[in-house]
């Protein structure tokens, strides 16, 4: 769940973007982004998950559907290779495992426990405060990519690499890379912004015939 939460570091609607022909500093970069950022209230898209690496050498790639709304709701739907779904309605976080017959009800923590992404979803963090940015390569071809190391340690993650559009800024990948050495990639198409998402879409119902799991009981 915490590397999904990681989406929302470069999302938003920009207020001056640098030209495609220059190719900004990395600092100059990370305070357009957050500038962008600032006023988005809302996006929807199609994902590719790909993760590779880490202590088993593991790979993987799923796909689906995203939206998110600030403050800190969001609906991750997986359809393929298997169907799960994460919804944050911004007070609770529901995780549902089709196959397990299991939803995981957690609560969302507050500003000041969360880690440096999850401040993203509630609106409060800044990339310029939060992050050390550097260049890096981008994963999608012809994208600027920055490298964001946070300035405190994270137990889930190293550093992020952030792809967005050398126009609009816009996202296109984010890669996480983990304390195992893997790295986790999000590639975003069909991004739409600010369409006025309502909050009945972050409504999650449980189905029937599944186990609640609430704090490691099973209910």
């Amino acid at each position: 769940m915490t590397r999904l939460l990681t989406v929302m570091l470069a999302t938003g609607a920009l207020a001056a973007a640098p030209s495609a022909q220059t190719k900004p500093a990395p600092d100059a970069l990370a305070k357009s982004l957050q500038a962008r950022y600032q006023n988005v209230r809302d996006f929807s898209a199609s994902f590719t998950h790909s993760y590779r690496g880490g202590v088993l050498r593991t790979q993987s790639t799923e796909s689906g559907t995203v939206a998110v709304k600030k403050p800190g709701m969001m609906r991750w739907v997986y359809t393929s290779p298997e169907k799960k779904e994460f919804v944050s309605d911004g007070k609770k976080v529901y995780s549902y495992l089709p196959q397990d017959k299991q939803v995981i009800v957690s609560d969302v923590p507050p500003a000041d426990q969360a880690a440096t992404p999850a401040l993203f979803l509630a609106g409060k963090g800044d990339i310029s405060r939060d992050f050390t940015a550097a260049a890096a390569d981008s994963s999608v071809p012809g994208a600027l990519a920055l490298r964001l190391t946070p300035r405190r340690d994270e137990p889930d993650y190293e550093y992020l690499v952030v792809a967005v559009d050398p126009t609009t800024l816009q996202i296109r990948a984010l890669t996480t890379r983990d304390r195992q050495g893997g790295d986790s990639t999000l590639t975003f198409t069909n991004m739409k912004e600010n369409r006025g998402l309502s909050d009945k879409d972050f409504a999650f119902r449980i189905p029937r015939g599944v186990d609640i799991i609430t704090d490691g009981t099973r209910n």
